[in-house]
């Protein structure tokens, strides 16, 4: 009996005790979903590790590269991140330790392919019976160790968990990952293999403190956690509290938002619970209202490329609450509006803007916005020095800064600290350009977050620490990109791309998007993206993007990327520089005098030189250039053959740009043709430093509209900047990414193109500030109305004209092989003058049996015979007949002889002879 009462008082104290310890790990959870702070140390590492060498290759091989194989290998591991070491002693506070083999024979296929860019080193391989606690290893503080016989420390290093987390828990791509309300319950799903646990916080709104905290379940095969609550908590806010191993700090608990957030409270503290399906997000007649249709294929796009807050701050027409905002989009009698329709009339099909996901870099309260005053001088340095002392605070960043994939940016709405007003307020903007037969594009950053590691605005690096960033041999993040790189190579990186993608294609009814430095991701994954984003929207979505081939994955190291030489048969559209660069002159990042002298076929390259370009170029650099121009407008095709400057006749393929085939893509499709767009200087701005500086400003807008030309006749996707239809400047910024509302103003009264407004910022412009002087201070060089709104509508006219038939947008290769030739090529050509002969006969929709473009780069008129064209009756294009044509000189001047073959092109201009 006493040993009864005994045992009972002592059980009752354990449960008294565990009651305890409940409770108050229950107010440590509570403070955690509150503080302050974003993270806290639950157990620090003893002793830092230099590196992270070992790499896995799958679930049973580890790779140390670069070293000699001797001694012994181990792994140890330690769930408290205890793990001590010196070289000279033993390992110690680990909780257990794998004995690792060398290997004898090479990996499997697939990991050798995978990790090609390893060097060779001691291949190590973990036995059958430590596989099986591999799982649980993984959740904790890993080193990899070269020991002598006797155990003693010789080397060692930290692993990099890509390979065996994608083994391991690969079937975690089949999983719907986020938070997803029903009508009953509302389940949650994180994907962290190497978490020891995971909580949620429920919070009622975006300020108030937690209303429920719930311990999340792991499910071993996937690594993912998952928990469901009662009832639909749509509207409510939730984050995870993640116990994760980061190395060289410990076991961390870091309180994040989820990588799947659709929506988000203010400044992307809290995640948004939604059902995006929900009737209370949709403006009214959502789901009734069609996309556009007027787009059948790649090459019946002309994008208009444009920034949410540059479209409506500077519009007075627009209501005041509403400028810099998706809500400007919903007036259609305001100045932008009224652009943006006119523009959709002549041709354009889709505006394609520039990052709209959650952003890191612009509060989404309080952001300031600097008042200027027009300096006196076109060359101070005020207006660039105010915004330099709060750019870190003001509203503008073009915002290539991924916070969070799936949702929409907050800065750009009403009220960014409801979720949903973003959602609606987005799909309004979309609704509106739609009303206007205008399809929606999305410019995308996967390639690298804003933040890695345990940094403020770093999630998915504090979820899987090393898993989500591309890292290169040592372990650190790779930062080719400008900022922390991802590895969309590894499944769930990926799988995040994909899924975000669909959300924006199948829910905001986007219906193509831009993929930002593309090359730097793997094409089959951007080919898994492409069925998924069909397949969710149900009809075709263009993907285009930036195949630059450089950095880490330079040339197929790491993987076959989505590149401009690799993705040839996707019908994935790459940029161009081929013939941007023939056409303005220099290339993407001249600086100081370099920019000046570097001419290119527009603006003055041999037959114009500029104070600088005095004997630098000869005429047969021109006839160079020429060449490279008609290689942008055959569309850049691998196979289309080419009468060049030098006799010889060649593939397109065969005619080298720096060191590269300048003809490159299969289709026409499958290239973006551009003369401008948001990087560098504007096109104004690089023909005010190019051009001689004597050049008047109605030479400069003939000028701006024969690139634009070239541009618009050329074979595959034809896209513009915004502003480049109304000579719009940015005061000679290469680089206004965070250079404020100031110098990138766009004014759709068409009274100024703000040129002269002061000099660049000095951060990224200081070095040429010497040179971009004198031109500032040029008041010359500032148009007047006149010429903003005579360049707007010969714009309009290029539109039409390309809109007017379905021959300058041949849809296969072998159609433009057929049916486009060029006249006044070879060796005795003359130089400046672009023809180009189109057939029609028998194309659906050409319009005209023949068509024939002329561009004029020269300040002097120009005839040249043309024997193949006699007897031709050729007209000038309707266009250039109607009385509100914006260059009367075409009527006037331009025109064939048939009976002599003699076809007239006034100075700097392109116009366009049809028959029928």
């Amino acid at each position: 009996m006493r040993n009864t009462i005994i045992h009972k008082l002592l059980f009752a104290g354990f449960v008294a005790i565990s009651l305890s310890a409940c409770a108050e790990e229950r107010s440590q959870l509570k403070r955690d979903c509150n503080a302050d702070v974003q993270q806290r140390v639950l157990h620090s590492v003893h002793a830092q590790v230099a590196d992270a060498r070992a790499i896995w290759l799958n679930a049973e091989r580890l790779r140390w590269p670069s070293i000699v194989a001797s001694g012994r290998y181990r792994l140890y591991y330690s769930r408290n991140a205890q793990l001590r070491f010196s070289n000279g002693s033993s390992v110690g506070g680990a909780d257990g330790v794998f004995e690792l083999s060398v290997a004898s024979t090479p990996p499997d296929a697939q990991s050798a392919e995978r990790f090609r860019w390893v060097p060779a080193g001691v291949d190590l391989l973990l036995s059958q019976a430590d596989q099986a606690q591999l799982n649980a290893v993984l959740q904790t503080q890993m080193l990899v160790v070269q020991e002598d016989a006797q155990g003693r420390v010789q080397r060692v290093t930290s692993t990099q968990l890509g390979g065996v987390l994608d083994a391991r828990f690969g079937a975690a791509e089949a999983l719907a990952l986020g938070a997803h309300p029903s009508d009953d319950t509302t389940s949650f799903r994180l994907w962290a293999p190497t978490a020891q646990q995971v909580n949620l916080c429920v919070y009622v709104d975006d300020q108030q403190s937690v209303d429920e905290i719930l311990s999340l379940q792991r499910d071993e095969s996937t690594g993912a956690w998952s928990a469901e609550l009662p009832g639909n908590l749509g509207g409510r806010y939730f984050r995870y509290l993640v116990d994760v191993h980061v190395p060289n700090t410990g076991i961390v608990r870091n309180r994040v938002t989820d990588p799947y957030s659709l929506s988000l409270g203010l400044d992307s503290k809290r995640s948004y619970i939604v059902d995006l399906d929900d009737q209370a997000l949709k403006p009214i007649g959502w789901d009734d209202s069609p996309r556009p249709t007027r787009v059948q294929q790649n090459t019946d796009m002309v994008i208009y490329e444009l920034h949410v807050r540059d479209f409506s701050i500077n519009d007075p027409s627009v209501d005041e609450h509403a400028r810099g905002k998706y809500s400007a989009f919903g007036n259609p009698a305001t100045q932008g509006m009224q652009h943006l329709a006119a523009l959709s009339a002549a041709g354009v099909t889709d505006i394609h803007l520039l990052p709209v996901f959650d952003l890191a870099t612009v509060p989404e309260q309080g952001c300031l916005t600097p008042d200027i005053a027009p300096p006196s001088s076109g060359d101070s340095e005020q207006p660039q020095r105010i915004i330099d002392g709060i750019r870190d605070r003001d509203c503008f960043n073009w915002g290539y800064d991924p916070f969070h994939f799936g949702a929409p940016e907050g800065s750009y709405a009403s009220d960014a600290s409801d979720g949903a007003v973003r959602i609606r307020e987005f799909r309004q903007m979309v609704q509106a350009l739609n009303a206007l037969d205008l399809r929606v594009g999305m410019d995308v950053v996967y390639n690298h977050t804003s933040q890695s590691g345990q940094g403020e605005k770093s999630v998915l690096d504090r979820i899987v620490p090393g898993y989500y960033q591309r890292l290169n041999l040592a372990g650190q993040v790779e930062t080719s990109t400008c900022c922390a790189n991802t590895a969309t190579e590894n499944r769930m990186m990926a799988k995040l791309m994909i899924d975000t993608a669909v959300v924006f294609a199948r829910d905001y009814k986007i219906d193509s998007f831009r993929f930002d430095l593309m090359g730097h991701q793997p094409r089959a994954a951007m080919e898994r993206l492409q069925a998924a984003v069909d397949a969710a929207a149900g009809q075709p979505i263009q993907l285009l993007g930036e195949g630059w081939n450089f950095g880490e994955v330079a040339n197929g190291q790491r993987f076959e990327q989505a590149s401009q030489l690799s993705l040839n048969g996707l019908g994935i559209g790459t940029f161009s520089d081929r013939a941007r660069d023939a056409i303005r002159g220099g290339g993407c990042c001249d600086n100081g005098s370099d920019a000046i002298r570097n001419q290119g076929f527009v603006n003055g390259q041999f037959y114009a030189p500029n104070a600088l370009a005095v004997g630098r170029y000869s005429q047969g650099d021109l006839l160079r250039a020429s060449d490279m121009v008609r290689v942008g407008l055959a569309g850049s095709l691998r196979d289309y053959e080419l009468s060049t400057h030098s006799g010889a006749t060649q593939r397109l393929e065969q005619i080298q740009y720096a060191g590269q085939p300048a003809g490159y893509v299969g289709e026409p499709g499958e290239v973006v043709n551009y003369v401008e767009n948001h990087d560098n200087q504007t096109l104004y701005d690089i023909n005010v430093l190019k051009l001689p500086q004597a050049t008047s400003v109605e030479e400069r807008a003939r000028v701006q509209m024969l690139a634009a030309a070239l541009n618009m006749f050329s074979q595959g996707i034809a896209y513009f900047h915004a502003g480049v239809d109304v000579l719009r400047s940015k005061s000679l910024d290469r680089n206004s990414y965070d250079s404020g509302d100031w110098f990138n103003r766009i004014d759709w009264s068409y009274q100024d193109n703000y040129f002269g407004t002061g000099l660049p910022p000095q951060w990224d412009n200081g070095s040429s500030w010497p040179q971009f002087r004198p031109f500032l201070a040029d008041a010359s060089l500032r148009p007047a109305a006149e010429q903003i709104i005579w360049t707007r509508d010969a714009f309009l006219d290029l539109l039409r004209i390309r809109a007017s038939s379905q021959l300058f947008r041949l849809s296969s290769a072998a159609q433009v092989r057929q049916r486009l030739r060029f006249l006044n090529t070879g060796p005795q050509q003359r130089a400046g003058l672009i023809i180009g002969h189109l057939d029609g006969r028998g194309l659906e929709g050409a319009g005209f049996d023949e068509l024939v473009y002329v561009v004029n780069v020269l300040p002097q008129a120009q005839t040249v015979n043309l024997p193949t064209l006699v007897g031709k009756s050729l007209a000038l294009h309707p266009v250039h007949l109607a009385d509100q044509a914006a260059d009367q000189r075409i009527r006037d001047a331009a025109g064939f002889d048939p009976v002599a073959g003699m076809l007239s092109a006034p100075a700097r201009s392109a116009f366009v002879l049809v028959s029928h």
